[in-house]
């Protein structure tokens, strides 16, 4: 695998990556950010188990190929770069290490395969819809001050958003408590969510949701299924 790619594109899609991977765990893997690159394009991925984390981004890609490499490690190299580096990434896919250099600067770091990288499982979802990022962010602003932070009570660890009767029809509705504070808001009901099943959208996710959703002309495409949120 060799690519060329803007130290300012990188930067944004590996630090999505290192906010999401655990710093401390016992599956090496997990630290790691996934990196595939084809044609025109590289896919980054990253996942703790329970959020998985994706981007894709416009590079020059010389040869094709997949790689993992820790995302802290790779977000502090890149982020002292110089602004307006161009990056080259190179993995000859034998030495189990990648290089990444820009301008005079050149470092070697340690791969995994990417075949010990986990695959989240696929699931049907049952509702997609379309949010302005202001109404989600509004949504999880007011309420996300409630969520409890006591991991025993994970069922409390995140905002439930569902649909809900109101006075005026059905809304799209979030609600989170810690047992002592109890937030409800409500936003008109997209259209294609009224049969969108009730999901508790962790903590964590959350705050990650919320790094993206400044952007006021920003449409967020939302689905839902029994088990799983994707935005």
């Amino acid at each position: 695998m060799k690519l060329s790619i803007e130290r300012s594109v990188l930067l944004k899609a590996v630090s999505q990556a290192q906010s999401v991977v655990e710093r401390r765990n016992t599956i090496p893997i997990l630290a790691n950010v996934l990196i595939e690159a084809e044609g025109e394009n590289v896919h980054f991925r990253a996942t703790d188990l329970d959020i998985e984390v994706m981007d894709r981004a416009v590079a020059q890609v010389e040869r094709a190929g997949s790689t993992t490499v820790s995302a802290v490690t790779l977000h502090e190299i890149v982020r002292k770069l110089p602004d307006g580096a161009l990056v080259t990434l190179t993995d000859d896919g034998a030495s189990g290490r990648i290089t990444v250099e820009a301008g005079r600067s050149n470092f070697s770091l340690a791969t995994l395969p990417k075949e010990d990288f986990p695959v989240m499982a696929s699931s049907e979802y049952t509702a997609n819809f379309t949010a302005p990022a202001p109404v989600l962010r509004r949504l999880f602003d007011k309420s996300k001050f409630a969520i409890s932070t006591e991991e025993t009570r994970y069922y409390l660890n995140g905002v439930y958003m569902h649909v809900s009767d109101s006075d005026g029809g059905h809304v799209l509705r979030c609600v989170a408590t810690d047992g002592h504070r109890l937030a409800r808001i409500d936003a008109d009901l997209p259209e294609g969510a009224k049969d969108m099943p009730g999901v508790i959208v962790p903590r964590k996710t959350v705050a990650e949701l919320r790094k993206v959703l400044e952007d006021d002309d920003m449409q967020i495409a939302v689905s839902v299924s029994e088990t799983k949120v994707r935005f």
